[in-house]
C-alpha cells in the first residue's frame, strides 16, 4: 500500500513497479486494484489498432505529443507480441516514440501479449486503470497489430482509431475485416504513397454501406506520421468524437458495457483457474487421458464426467 500511495502521488518508479506487480499477478495484486478503483474514471482512453507496418507507433507518438502541447498529461500502453516459446517480447514500440519518451507528462509502458488473443495483453485493462488513477488525462493503447481479429480494443477504448496504409491490399482486406465494425476514426497513414486516395475512398464507401446505429459517421483522415502531416486534423477529430459521446450519452453507455465485459472476464478467469486446479488435482485424470489416447473413451465423455463431478462439489 506504500507503493500505491507513492504511485498516486505521481512517482514514475512506483507506477512502474505497481504495473509490474499487477502484470505478474504478484501477491496483493487484486487488493491493490481494489484500492485503486475509487481513484479512477477521469482518463479518456484511445485505442489504436491496424495491420503491422502501418505506422501505429509513430502515429501514437505524434498524437500524444499534440495532446501534451494542449496541456494534457498522457499514458501510453504499447502491446508487443510475445514469443510462444519463452514468453518474452521485443517490446520495441518505444523506439519509434522518440518525441514523447523524454516528456515529463507522459508515462510509457510496453506490455507483451503473453498469449492473449485480440491484440491486447491480459494486463492491459489493469495497467490503464493504474495510469488513470495516477492522474493521466489520456491513455493511448496501441495493439499488437497481428491481423483482422483485433476487435478486443473496443471493450477498453472510448475512441477506437483504425490505421491503414495504401499499397498493401488492405483496402481490399478492409471489406471483410472485423475492425471495420469498431473504428470510430479511420486513418490512412503513409498517405504520400501511391494509392492513398483510392484507399481512403474505398473506406468511405464501406462506411456508407454499413448501417449506422448512431449519428456519428467515422471520419477518414489521411496522415504521414513521420512528417507530422495530418496529425493535427486527427487530434481534432478525436476531440470531436469525445464531445459527441458526451453530449449523446454514448460515453456512459460505453463505460457500462466496459464494466460488464470486465466483470465477466474476471469471473471467467477465476472459474477457469478453479477448474484447472480441480482437474489437475484428480489422480484419475492421467488415467483418463490414457484411455482417450487408446480410444477407449472420447474427450466429450471425459469432460462430461469431470463437469458432473465438479457440480457435486458445489
Amino acid at each position: 500500500m506504500d507503493l500505491l500511495e507513492q504511485a498516486l502521488k505521481g512517482s514514475s518508479r512506483a507506477i512502474a513497479r505497481l504495473i509490474t506487480l499487477v502484470e505478474n499477478q504478484g501477491e496483493g495484486a487484486d487488493e491493490v486494484m481494489e484500492e485503486i478503483y475509487p481513484h479512477t474514471g477521469g482518463a479518456y482512453i484511445i485505442g489504436v489498432t491496424g495491420p503491422p507496418g502501418s505506422g501505429k507507433s509513430t502515429l501514437v507518438d505524434k498524437i500524444t505529443l499534440k495532446l501534451i502541447q494542449q496541456g494534457f498529461t498522457a499514458g501510453i500502453i504499447a502491446i508487443d507480441p510475445s514469443s510462444p516459446f519463452t514468453g518474452g517480447a521485443v517490446l520495441g514500440d518505444r523506439l519509434r516514440m522518440k518525441n514523447v519518451d523524454t516528456q515529463d507528462k507522459v508515462f510509457i509502458r510496453s506490455l507483451s501479449t503473453r498469449g492473449s488473443l485480440g491484440g491486447l495483453s491480459r494486463a492491459t485493462c489493469n495497467t490503464a486503470r493504474i495510469l488513470d488513477a495516477c492522474g493521466k488525462d489520456f491513455i493511448v493503447i496501441e495493439t499488437v497489430g497481428v491481423g483482422q481479429d483485433e476487435v478486443e480494443i473496443v471493450s477498453i477504448a472510448d475512441t477506437s482509431i483504425v490505421v491503414l496504409m495504401p499499397g498493401t491490399g488492405d483496402e481490399i482486406q478492409t471489406i471483410k475485416a472485423g475492425v471495420m465494425e469498431i473504428g470510430d476514426i479511420f486513418v490512412v497513414n503513409k498517405s504520400d504513397r501511391e494509392g492513398a486516395d483510392r484507399t481512403a475512398q474505398m473506406v468511405r464507401m464501406m462506411l456508407e454501406l454499413k448501417q449506422s446505429v448512431n449519428n456519428w459517421t467515422p471520419p477518414v483522415v489521411k496522415t504521414v506520421a513521420t512528417e507530422d502531416t495530418g496529425t493535427g486534423d486527427l487530434v481534432e477529430k478525436l476531440h470531436s468524437h469525445r464531445e459527441y459521446l458526451t453530449q449523446s450519452g454514448k460515453f456512459l453507455e460505453r463505460r457500462k458495457e466496459r464494466v460488464k465485459t470486465e466483470i465477466r472476464k474476471i469471473v471467467e478467469e477465476r472459474i477457469g483457474a478453479q477448474v484447472k486446479r480441480f482437474i489437475e488435482g484428480r489422480s484419475s485424470f492421467n488415467a483418463m487421458v490414457e484411455e482417450v489416447v487408446a480410444r477407449k473413451k472420447d474427450p466429450y465423455a471425459c469432460a462430461r464426467e469431470l463437469t458432473e463431478s465438479l457440480k457435486r462439489l458445489e
